[in-house]
């Protein structure tokens, strides 16, 4: 993926969009299989055709959704060219637009993890400390060389991810801020977090 900041429909089949929109409107335990089969225009023994189970429905959804992020963020860090600084910086942005633009599918990776199988929670989990530790590694290379002064350096970290994984909670599409305008905003709040005096990277 080089096109990491354009966004178009994530690409989900009709019973997973169905299930996505579900889980959104009532969260995972509220939504039933039949309410999942009216919206996406099957019946119940269609949906079972499909997906076994609703669990395997969520788990979908997150397999898609974590693939899809982690793409996006391997390339903008490549676009850092190896610029820890700038690399964090582009990762941040990244996450951002991610949280905004995929808004309903992000809430459910943050919000539905406790609904996930063992299994199921271990592989998602997996993914997500991959996303983690592409973030990690540049902080840490940042620190080492004396660019990002903080003291805790992967506790500031986490807190630079989490901040941008809480976007979903707030913001939504047509808010009087721009999905980027967000991203700018939030890559000068986490370079804050690192204690970074140098000259804006992005």
């Amino acid at each position: 993926m080089t096109e990491w900041r354009q966004y178009s429909e994530l690409q989900l089949d009709p019973v997973l969009r169905a299930a996505l929109e579900a889980f959104v409107d009532t969260g995972y335990h509220g939504a039933t299989v039949r309410d999942i089969a009216r919206r996406a225009g099957l019946s119940v023994p269609g949906i079972y055709h499909h997906y076994a189970t609703k669990q395997d429905m969520l788990l979908g959804i997150l397999d898609i959704t974590m693939d899809d992020l982690l793409a996006r963020s391997r390339a903008a860090k490549e676009e850092g060219a190896g610029d820890p600084v700038r690399s964090f910086a582009l990762l941040v942005e990244c996450l951002v637009l991610f949280h905004c633009y995929r808004r309903d599918a992000a809430f459910i990776g943050s919000s539905e993890m406790r609904s996930l199988e063992p299994a199921n929670r271990t592989r998602i989990a997996a993914l997500r400390t991959a996303q983690q530790r592409l973030i990690d590694a540049e902080v840490d290379e940042a620190a080492r060389s004396g660019r990002f002064q903080v003291a805790y350096p992967h506790d500031a970290a986490r807190a630079a991810a989490t901040m941008c994984i809480a976007v979903p909670s707030w913001y939504r599409i047509g808010h009087e801020s721009t999905p980027e305008q967000v991203a700018e905003r939030y890559v000068d709040f986490a370079l804050g977090l690192m204690h970074y005096a140098g000259p804006r990277p992005v």
